[in-house]
């Protein structure tokens, strides 16, 4: 088959009449934008060419989550224009376009609305303001006689085009001040308006970095060690260097760890690249994590505690050694979630062009300036020499904040003095990934004479990824580490200690990064109180709600929904409920058991996540969320052994398929709160949902994941 996929869905899409010009916009280029003629900046948000055409820069990747759709309307609110005349790319890495909640430029952290619900409003305000005052000035009229509508600026019997104005508006200095909609005045703003980029991905003319091609190009496949954290001893290319299209054969670094090493085979195609490459003979040094295995880091975790000095997750609240000292009944369970990779779609995947001291990077980031920075840092050159094209990405979940594999595409480059684009296989991807660490709570609570809890200890013993990737001082609490630990029930006295123990091994943010291992322990451990004080688990959690309002409803709503307390024959329910990223949500998982094996049948949501965008995205990103954490929840986990992770595909890293995919029921909260963050939050309470549902199914209570496993091993 000499034609792809996607060239046939291109050509597909042109033979049906669907034509598409695109036009390179400068210093942003993203295969997004469309112009015609001169384009003109009035601020860093907003583009306006000749033709009409309103360009956002996106300061956030679209990575499948909306945002090419639900930022672009927070602009066209303001503009008063068509959303879908609205053309968006992806902004360069430039300090201007830095994550207030982040304090970098990232996507991630379910911050993209949160972080744009002002600052866009406020852009796309800015320029309809001086696009009014541009025509105030052009026509010698007050600029309060004239209104902007549709992209023409009226008044006075005159009239003109936002593209006839941005020349002289993008000189006029922007205003401080700006008077932005009420809510009750939207427009786009709040409605499920259709996706922009979806006819692109369904017709083939999206551009993912695996699609992205620049003349000249030749491809890359890494040889890395088996351990990570090996490097090459010697190596025998003679073979690979004979074999048909190989340019050449060249050692590289892996660009986080010192001294880790890999080699690069360079051919004329991607596949030949691969063939040369199982033909190396490679003899590999695997480094101080030559005996590392999954054991060995589980029991460094539990010793931990005995040997570091626990921070304090927040301040201690009355006397909870004390009250657990002398109850009458006291709770302990211990909660473990294990190692678990990323798995996008998209392997990882850059092009790299490398010419003198300057370098292009082309292809799907997270994080534009941790690539240019970490790129510039290898070259030995500039920051600003590096520039960076961000494309759609094909997932990322955290992977992509991390830029190992562009600093490996502009080494090679640099080696063959060539563009270069990087490509790893699906089994690249699973052994050498930045896992979401391990972690082990240890939980502790007493009642008392009415079943309620009068004290509960809280304590995590895990692995900083702050500390490991960013150089977080040691003894530093880490804030990612922590999400979700503090339950919302009312418990008289509490405390909550974190243990930072490095267990040696490559770990990164995952999605709703510590939120799924500490709303697992604190959700299960809830409902463990409740049936020891013999009490329903949603009334007793009501019970320590009562100043929770937020919490409170969400879970009399999915309890209802979900018909809690109704019989039913055969399926059993259970229930979690947790803020995470201004997000309040609960769930009600539906589950039966045969054989040891689970079936999940529905998930009920009631999300209060204050003003949305566009509900239909946020539907979209609580069920992917549901079926991500049901992965991981039930199945999904890496193990090693000798330095080496053991999974090599999704033959033995078990994901959830179609076929056991739940029925999803979805209750979104009206309300006038700050927006908060749907992308991740529904990830972590099915894991804990489904895990006290197995314990109303079976009487078996699963403390660890995955929980298919846990099951048949309790």
């Amino acid at each position: 088959m000499t034609t792809t996929r996607r060239e046939f869905l291109k050509s597909g899409a042109l033979a049906s009449g669907v034509a598409v010009l695109s036009m390179y916009v400068p210093g942003f280029g993203g295969q997004e934008a469309h112009a015609a003629g001169s384009m003109h900046t009035p601020n860093v948000w907003v583009h306006i060419s000749d033709d009409n055409t309103v360009t956002l820069i996106s300061h956030m990747s679209e990575m499948g989550q909306g945002v090419h759709t639900a930022l672009p309307a927070l602009i066209a609110e303001e503009l008063n224009v068509d959303i879908n005349k609205v053309r968006v790319t992806t902004a360069p890495a430039n300090p201007a376009y830095v994550n207030g909640l982040l304090g970098a430029q990232i996507t991630g952290g379910s911050t993209s609305i949160r972080d744009a619900w002002e600052k866009l409003r406020i852009g796309g305000a800015q320029v309809r303001t001086m696009l009014v005052q541009a025509a105030a000035n052009k026509w010698g009229v007050d600029a309060a006689t004239l209104t902007a509508e549709n992209g023409v600026v009226s008044g006075n019997g005159k009239s003109a085009t936002y593209g006839e104005l941005a020349g002289a508006a993008a000189s006029i200095p922007a205003p401080k001040e700006v008077k932005l909609k009420d809510a009750s005045d939207f427009r786009l703003v709040g409605k499920a308006v259709p996706r922009l980029d979806a006819p692109a991905k369904v017709n083939g003319t999206a551009e993912f970095g695996i699609d992205a091609k620049i003349p000249g190009m030749v491809y890359a496949s890494v040889e890395m060690s088996p351990a990570i954290g090996g490097k090459v001893v010697n190596f025998d290319a003679s073979k690979a260097k004979a074999m048909p299209g190989v340019i050449d054969v060249v050692k590289i670094a892996d660009g986080y760890r010192e001294g880790t090493e890999g080699l690069a085979v360079v051919a004329d195609s991607h596949w030949r690249a691969l063939q040369a490459r199982k033909a190396l003979v490679v003899e590999w040094d695997a480094g101080k994590n030559t005996y590392l295995d999954t054991q060995d880091m589980w029991a460094g975790l539990e010793s931990a505690q005995n040997s570091v000095a626990p921070i304090k997750i927040r301040p201690d609240v009355g006397d909870a050694n004390g009250a657990i000292a002398g109850a009458k009944k006291v709770i302990k369970a211990t909660y473990k979630t294990p190692l678990v990779g990323h798995q996008p779609l998209e392997p990882m995947n850059m092009i790299a062009n490398v010419t003198g001291d300057k370098c292009e990077l082309i292809g799907p980031t997270q994080f534009q300036q941790g690539a240019q920075g970490m790129v510039a840092g290898m070259l030995g050159v500039p920051p600003e020499n590096v520039t960076v094209r961000t494309t759609y990405l094909g997932g990322g979940f955290g992977r992509r904040v991390c830029v190992d594999y562009a600093v490996q595409a502009a080494a090679i480059s640099k080696a063959v003095g060539r563009p270069v684009r990087m490509l790893w296989t699906r089994e690249d991807d699973m052994k050498h990934d930045f896992y979401r660490p391990m972690g082990m709570q240890r939980m502790e609570a007493a009642l008392g004479a009415d079943g309620k809890p009068v004290a509960m200890k809280f304590q995590l013993s895990s692995q900083s990824i702050t500390q490991v990737l960013f150089g977080l001082p040691k003894n530093t609490l880490d804030p990612f580490m922590v999400e979700a630990a503090v339950a919302p029930y009312a418990i008289p006295s509490t405390s909550h200690d974190l243990i930072i123990h490095d267990t040696g091994f490559r770990v990164g943010y995952l999605r709703a990064v510590s939120h799924t291992m500490n709303c697992f322990a604190n959700e299960c451990f809830i409902d463990e109180l409740a049936h020891a004080a013999g009490k329903d688990p949603v009334k007793y959690r009501m019970s320590l709600l009562e100043k929770e309002p937020r919490f409170a409803n969400v879970l009399k709503i999915a309890a209802e929904k979900a018909g809690w307390g109704k019989s039913r024959s055969g399926r059993s329910l259970g229930v979690a409920l947790m803020e995470g990223y201004g997000t309040y949500m609960a769930q009600v998982a539906e589950i039966s058991v045969k054989g040891g094996e689970v079936k999940v049948h529905k998930v009920t949501i009631a999300c209060d996540c204050g003003q949305m965008v566009n509900p239909g995205i946020v539907e979209q990103q609580l069920e992917s969320g549901v079926i991500y954490g049901l992965s991981h929840a039930l199945y999904s986990e890496n193990n090693v052994e000798n330095g080496t992770v053991v999974e090599s595909n999704f033959n033995d890293f078990r994901v959830l398929r179609q076929n056991e995919s739940p029925v999803i029921d979805i209750t979104l909260v009206k309300s006038t709160e700050k927006p908060g963050g749907t992308g991740e939050p529904s990830t972590s309470l099915v894991g804990a949902a489904v895990g006290n549902a197995i314990f109303a199914a079976t009487g078996k209570r699963v403390r660890s994941m995955p929980l298919v496993k846990g099951l048949k091993s309790a």
